[in-house]
């Protein structure tokens, strides 16, 4: 009696998503959401900068011309200012953080000579822009560095202001509490944008991360689901054919000393063993199950030899079994000698056997049969690899060959 114990090829299960690459896509999308919200609140940073300078800052330094100190001073530290904002703006806008400590430098300077310059009437009138103005360049300046350093730089602004002011000997309590009144609501804003927008930025990356890392574990997850579903079908397949001969062996169906019988129990074993290598944790997956169903058949008294050259590149499951299957099938219906080849590349992997013609010059599943022969997967090409098998009556030879798409 004749039974096919060619495993029906299972449905394709993708290959689960390795911990590491989870992480690395959450990172990756984290990152790219985290820019998508910092490239918002760029542009309003800019924005804001640039349009309350030449908006508000430019009419009102030209409407109190004549009442400034030294207003050449003031101009040259307003266009000084807009050169560096600009600058600023124009690196931010492109994806990159501008220098810092030339920038900053620059801004300071231009700080203390336009308070000097706009003269004690207008210290605390709108001709002095350096008020209002400064702190948004500086926002812009400091982008993507740390809060401090902003709180820093607007205390900084406050003692150059403070400073002009004890220079102009505007020390009364009413200056003074002015003097407060004007650095609390010209530096809130700028600091809380600042820190909103980095806020903002931080939040968005860490929820974004959660829900990528959320949904690649899930997709793991489900990918390990189908893969044990897979497996346990296959074994059930397996299982099946080696209990139908130890059930016909045990009621006395079948014949232990027939060959043919002795070679369904050789191919049940060597399904088996190569199945229970498909889970071991090894650098070459398909080396071990390759040389698993090899170790069964030098077990049983088959001088075998296992030739591999080159690494096999990482392959799925279902390629591998598509692969060593029909190499099984054949080394348990070979008898004498057998020599299993191995020759692996990057993008190619073609996996040989090569044993005696004993049986004539059919097989189970080709026109000539013979009946004594046991089944062999069918020759020929599927998606993923092609299957080739000759026999001339001396040799038997059977290929597999796995291509990259």
């Amino acid at each position: 009696m004749s039974t096919d114990l060619s495993a029906t090829a299972p449905a394709r299960v993708p290959r689960p998503v390795m911990s590491s690459g989870s992480l690395a896509v959450a990172d990756g999308t984290a990152v790219d959401v985290a820019r998508v919200s910092d490239r918002g609140a760029r542009i309003a940073a800019v924005a804001i900068a640039l349009v309350w300078h030449t908006a508000i800052g430019l009419p009102a330094l030209l409407g109190a011309w004549s009442e400034l100190a030294a207003p050449t001073v003031v101009a040259v530290g307003w266009l000084t200012a807009l050169v560096v904002g600009g600058y600023a703006a124009h690196r931010l806008l492109h994806g990159t953080l501008p220098p810092v400590l030339p920038l900053v430098t620059t801004l300071l300077a231009v700080d203390t000579a336009v308070f000097a310059a706009a003269g004690e009437r207008q210290f605390f009138a709108a001709g002095n822009w350096a008020w209002t103005g400064l702190a948004w360049f500086l926002v812009v300046v400091l982008w993507g560095r740390p809060i401090r350093w902003m709180i820093a730089l607007s205390a900084g602004h406050s003692v150059i202001a403070l400073a002009a002011l004890i220079g102009h000997g505007a020390t009364a309590p009413a200056d003074l509490t002015r003097f407060t009144m004007y650095v609390y609501g010209t530096s809130s804003l700028p600091v809380a944008v600042f820190a909103g927008a980095a806020v903002i930025s931080t939040l968005a990356r860490d929820r974004a991360g959660t829900a990528a890392a959320t949904l690649a574990v899930r997709a793991e997850r489900d990918a390990a689901e189908r893969a044990l579903a897979d497996r346990r079908t296959r074994l059930a397949l397996v299982g099946g054919a080696a209990e139908q001969v130890l059930a016909e062996l045990a009621d006395g169906r079948a014949d232990p000393t027939d060959p043919f019988v002795q070679r369904r129990c050789v191919l049940a074993a060597t399904r088996l063993r190569r199945l229970i290598a498909e889970s071991d944790d090894v650098p070459d997956p398909l080396l071990h199950e390759l040389r698993a169903a090899a170790d069964l058949a030098e077990r049983n008294g088959l001088p075998i030899e296992l030739i591999a050259i080159g690494t096999p590149p990482p392959l799925p499951v279902e390629v591998r079994r598509r692969l060593a299957d029909p190499l099984a099938a054949a080394l348990a219906a070979a008898t004498g000698w057998a020599r299993l080849t191995v020759v692996a590349g990057p993008d190619e992997v073609a996996v040989s056997l090569v044993a005696p013609d004993v049986g004539g010059p059919g097989t189970a599943d080709a026109p000539g049969a013979q009946p004594g022969d046991p089944p062999f997967a069918p020759a020929g090409d599927d998606e993923q690899v092609e299957h080739l098998q000759e026999r001339d009556g001396e040799i038997r030879w059977t290929q597999t060959r796995w291509h990259r798409p």
